[in-house]
């Protein structure tokens, strides 16, 4: 089962356990999102179309995290002219995880556990970054425990 759902201006073909990326909403991680735009549900051959939208129908999803996109850049140029213009840009996205699809009398949930790790520490971890960057942060503590007691002395 799927379901169409309108965020942001874009539409998203969503199914229960998706990890969707959309722009910018409000909340803290682990925070309960209700999608109530939802423009089409199928269960296998039966389709259900909205006219726009299909009434008491929604989607619930479960914020996972708040992060900025990959960097673009915006290059404008007048040939010619020796005028040429270069600025990057960034936007935000929050990351849901879809948790249950409700609507026109079907109902699907997902029923495996939300994992709030961000995107960060998931790539740290791929590159065994983060037992590297924790040893690095013992040292530097062991080297400030021996100056001060240099200092003590």
């Amino acid at each position: 089962m799927y379901a169409v759902i309108k965020t942001g201006g874009k539409q998203y073909r969503v199914q229960a356990g998706d990890l969707l990326v959309v722009e910018k909403l409000d909340g803290e991680p682990g925070a309960a999102v209700a999608f109530e735009e939802v423009l089409m549900i199928v269960e296998g051959a039966d389709v259900t179309v909205g006219a726009p939208l299909i009434e008491g129908a929604s989607v619930s999803a479960t914020l996972v995290e708040t992060r900025k996109g990959d960097k673009i850049k915006v290059f404008k140029k007048i040939r010619r002219q020796g005028y040429r213009r270069t600025q990057g840009h960034r936007q935000f996205q929050s990351v849901l995880r879809v948790t249950g699809i409700a609507g026109a009398g079907k109902e699907e949930t997902w029923d495996g556990e939300v994992d709030l790790t961000p995107l960060a520490v998931l790539k740290a971890r791929a590159q065994n970054l983060a037992r590297s960057q924790e040893a690095a942060q013992a040292k530097s503590a062991e080297r400030a425990a021996r100056k001060a007691g240099q200092a003590a002395a």
